[in-house]
């Protein structure tokens, strides 16, 4: 059905270079490339993207019927992308009790529970501002911290929390003895090859929440031990406005 589309001579608009571009602009992992999606999509006519279709088996699958269908697990992975940058904006404008607050939720909500994200939020925060995360939780989740706790961490879970207690103890010593060591660390896995999702959030976390507390430590910790700027690293591995996003914020945090 898809190759139908293409006409006897009908005019191809769009160059070889233009259809690795769009490829590109699809593939992530951290964002997409909105201004190529833009600029090369509205130019195409039927027969460009039909090429575009059958040149990109890592974005489309060709079935018996020669119909260039996306691959579902591209598809969802492309919906994740678009988010992305939609996620980091709202991270950035909430309000930080509220941010740390859904945090917590999240962390144990996850499977299996993300408990070095509850160690990261008790060790890099003042008492007032866990107190006011607390609050935040109760108001947002009708429940306190510690009944959520007692719900969603029972049995297999917290036998497992008491065999990870060496792990556990080591981040908390890293989270409070040198916090830009601890967020250089999760920073570069993040933009590691084929990072896990989780990992890849961890990079809009730390982040927006560390801007406008020791993001310039946190980048001369990374500069120092990977001999590259953290800005070269985020604009060498994200795309698109997200990509721009957390340039600007790092060099908001770095000029402070």
């Amino acid at each position: 059905m898809g190759k139908k589309l293409k006409k006897e001579g009908e005019k191809i608009a769009t160059s070889p270079e233009e259809c690795e571009a769009l490829r590109k602009a699809f593939s992530g992992p951290h964002g997409v490339e909105e201004k190529s999606m833009l600029e090369i999509l509205v130019k195409c006519n039927p027969a460009d993207l039909t090429t575009f279709r059958e040149n990109s088996p890592c974005i489309f699958l060709d079935d018996e019927y020669c119909f260039e269908k996306w691959d579902p697990f591209h598809m969802k992975s492309l919906q994740i992308e678009f988010l992305r940058f939609q996620r980091a904006v709202i991270q950035r404008t909430m309000l930080p009790w509220e941010r740390d607050a859904l945090l917590v939720r999240k962390s144990l909500e996850e499977k299996p529970p993300l408990y070095n994200l509850l160690i990261e939020l008790a060790c890099t925060r003042t008492s007032d501002e866990f107190l006011g995360a607390r609050k935040a939780f109760q108001c947002l989740c009708s429940e306190s911290v510690e009944e959520f706790v007692a719900v969603k961490v029972q049995g297999f879970q917290r036998r497992l929390l008491d065999l990870d207690v060496i792990q556990i103890l080591r981040d908390t010593v890293n989270c409070l003895c040198a916090p830009p060591i601890y967020f250089r660390k999760i920073l570069d896995t993040a933009m590691s090859v084929c990072p896990a999702e989780q990992e890849m959030e961890a990079l809009t976390r730390v982040i927006v929440t560390r801007t406008d507390v020791d993001m310039k430590d946190i980048a001369a910790e990374f500069d120092r031990k990977y001999g590259a700027p953290l800005i070269e690293r985020i604009e060498a591995a994200a795309l698109g406005n997200y990509r721009d996003f957390l340039v600007a914020l790092v060099k908001r945090g770095m000029a402070n």
